[in-house]
């Protein structure tokens, strides 16, 4: 099976809004496949480079998210305007420095859904395929981050992956939280590698409260329900009415059984006519919901046994673990590329 070292350096990675970091100096750091990874917003423009000082190896940040100057404590050596600053020049030897960089990724956006990657396969509208475009309108829904949330599950990135595509046990294991909503999936739509699911919320009490806000935001880009969007191979974005959207990265783990999971809650955009403050109690109940929810995904994660499982089986799965299927068939799909002439994976050879 395809290396989880090989799906992080050949696709792109939704890694961030552009709203999140809207200052000079602001960072959110990441970890896969136990190598830190930093986006930083650089007079604007947001970088997204290995969280290594290029000269002895130091780390340029130790917090998960902040505001600094990109700068090397150790010996002075800095970033800034898409320049690296380099103190005591005269100390090196003629040309010793000539190769000396950023360890940067390429980024491309989506809207304003930032993605990065090392060498990918294919551009990012390839990739993405018919998702790229309602994610990019989604995107300009989108003002700001509530929530930002990190921890390692205990369990594989896979398992965590499918659980998260899983409606069928949310009575079982989210009876207080996203069981509430009383979800009835609608309809799965498939893209290649990418998919999407659609819910309709049969509690009548919880959907007319949800519809009562609805005049409050000022968002193009709706569904009138629960949807989430699967990005191969380690990201989920899902909403509510629109009013929020959580998005999701599980990335791998050099031990096998630990997944570094983010979650970053982001806020819809509001009419003019509505301070900020007016939805502040909303955005924030969302946000304990979701912590809430993604406790009890980790929780059940880390009872599966690591053994059972087998990326080649779709035995015992019901119509609403079909996704289930389709994301192992689609890391088969890819591996068969690899094994071959590693072309590139398209929405149409993933089917």
């Amino acid at each position: 099976m395809i290396s989880d070292r090989r799906l992080q350096r050949e696709f792109w990675h939704l890694l961030c809004h552009r709203s999140e970091l809207p200052e000079q100096g602001q960072f959110i750091k990441l970890n896969w496949l136990n190598e830190e990874l930093c986006i930083f917003n650089d007079h604007g423009d947001l970088l997204v480079f290995d969280n290594l000082c290029p000269h002895r190896g130091t780390r340029f940040f130790t917090e998960q998210q902040g505001r600094g100057r990109l700068s090397c404590s150790y010996h002075g050596w800095s970033y800034s305007q898409g320049q690296l600053h380099i103190p005591c020049r005269e100390k090196f030897a003629a040309g010793e420095l000539d190769g000396a960089h950023l360890n940067t990724l390429r980024t491309e956006w989506c809207g304003d859904f930032l993605f990065a990657a090392f060498a990918p396969r294919s551009d990012l509208d390839t990739q993405l395929g018919e998702v790229f475009m309602q994610l990019a309108s989604i995107s300009m829904c989108i003002d700001g981050a509530a929530d930002f949330n990190a921890y390692p599950y205990q369990c594989n990135w896979k398992l965590a992956i499918e659980n998260a595509q899983d409606s069928l046990h949310i009575p079982f294991v989210h009876p207080h939280t996203l069981g509430r909503l009383a979800l009835e999936e609608t309809a799965n739509v498939y893209h290649g590698i990418n998919s999407l699911a659609y819910f309709k919320i049969t509690d009548a009490s919880a959907d007319k409260k949800l519809r009562s806000i609805k005049r409050m935001f000022d968002i193009s880009e709706q569904h009138e329900g629960y949807m989430s969007i699967y990005l191969f191979p380690f990201t989920m974005l899902t909403s509510t009415y629109g009013y929020s959207y959580s998005l999701q990265n599980f990335f791998p783990s050099e031990q096998e059984n630990k997944t570094f999971f983010y979650s970053r809650l982001l806020k819809a955009c509001l009419k003019k006519s509505y301070p900020p403050a007016a939805m502040a109690h909303f955005f924030d109940s969302s946000a304990k919901v979701n912590r809430q929810v993604f406790e009890e995904d980790h929780e059940i994660c880390k009872k599966i046994a690591p053994h059972f499982y087998d990326v080649s089986s779709t035995r015992f799965l019901s119509v609403e673990e079909e996704k289930i299927a389709h994301f192992r068939k689609t890391l088969q799909a890819v591996d068969a590329l690899s094994a071959t002439d590693g072309s590139p994976v398209t929405a149409a050879a993933a089917q």
